[in-house]
């Protein structure tokens, strides 16, 4: 059995899987800030980081998290074959979203959660913002709707998580991982490729280091350089000069999904940073671009050089 057209084992393949039909994510903006951004641990954020705070396209925070579900969901009806029957992921994107008082984050949590389109919730926050409280919360959501957590590792490298004011320790984000798993609550990982001064080796071991834990999915992204960043500062003034070239950086993903066992869902393989602050690499902003040509190299590879598992069950246990 394929996974599907895509060769690996993609978020939409997993979905269809476990709902029977094609799932959407709706991003939401919980209103919240960031232990880097309000002088916990510094004021500017890591390095990349927007003002939008890697939430640019979620809903507006002036709304009540049930408008924003609606909202977002006009944004995609017309997608939508039979829309009164779609089901959809709360995506609490924007900041860190487990950065406030427990009974706020139970209030918007358990909105989104019992809204009846939502079959799931997915909160993308840090692992030094998960105390035993928040942890509890979370473990009693899940039992209702699945719920994941995202966590922002980008690197296991500490000299590089320190370039990039990441602000935590790998032995914090083991913790974490290693306490969500035990409450059966599904973590994905996010990773940047093309950070500051880490050669391709570098990301290969984060790839390894990730895929050694106990987790379920995996975002790869791709490092954007945006306009009013610190990182967008040094690209501008030729002290950032690492650029990917489209080829460069399908390689690079194809190399890296090679190293992901089958059994870990493959959540994202780019990225598109907002057009009106992108500065590089401009190639990013045609993300059907971007998804043709892995696919496209991905074929070949498979075709020619037989590298690729084709189904979960040839993967190794």
């Amino acid at each position: 059995m394929m996974w599907d057209d895509k060769r690996y084992h993609s978020l939409d393949y997993e979905l269809k899987k476990r709902f029977g039909q094609k799932i959407y994510k709706l991003s939401l903006n919980a209103g919240l800030s960031c232990p880097n951004r309000d002088g916990t641990l510094g004021l500017r954020g890591c390095i990349f980081c927007s003002e939008g705070g890697s939430g640019d396209f979620a809903a507006a925070s002036s709304l009540s998290i049930t408008q924003q579900i609606e909202a977002s969901k006009s944004l995609v009806a017309a997608k939508l074959k039979d829309p009164g029957h779609a089901k959809y992921i709360a995506y609490f994107q924007a900041y860190t979203n487990t950065y406030a008082p427990v009974p706020y984050l139970s209030r918007i949590f358990t909105e989104a959660i019992g809204h009846p389109d939502i079959a799931g919730l997915s909160i993308a926050t840090r692992p030094d913002c998960l105390s035993s409280e928040v942890l509890d919360l979370l473990h009693g959501l899940n039992q209702i709707k699945p719920v994941w957590i995202e966590l922002g590792l980008q690197t296991m490298h500490e000299r590089t998580a320190d370039f990039i004011r990441r602000g935590y320790s790998l032995p914090v984000f083991e913790d974490k991982v290693y306490q969500l798993n035990s409450l059966g609550i599904d973590i994905i990982v996010h990773t940047i490729l093309g950070l500051p001064n880490e050669s391709k080796d570098d990301m290969f071991k984060t790839i390894d280091y990730i895929c050694s834990l106990p987790i379920q999915g995996i975002k790869l992204q791709l490092l954007h350089v945006l306009k009013g960043t610190d990182l967008g500062v040094m690209y501008e003034e030729g002290l950032y000069t690492q650029e990917l070239s489209l080829e460069d950086y399908v390689n690079l993903v194809i190399s890296c999904l090679e190293r992901i066992p089958g059994d870990i869902i493959i959540h994202r393989i780019t990225g598109d940073g907002p057009k009106k602050l992108l500065l590089a690499p401009l190639w990013s902003s045609n993300k059907k671009l971007v998804l043709n040509r892995i696919q496209s190299q991905m074929k070949a590879r498979c075709t020619y050089q037989g590298k690729y598992k084709t189904s979960p069950q040839e993967t190794h246990s």
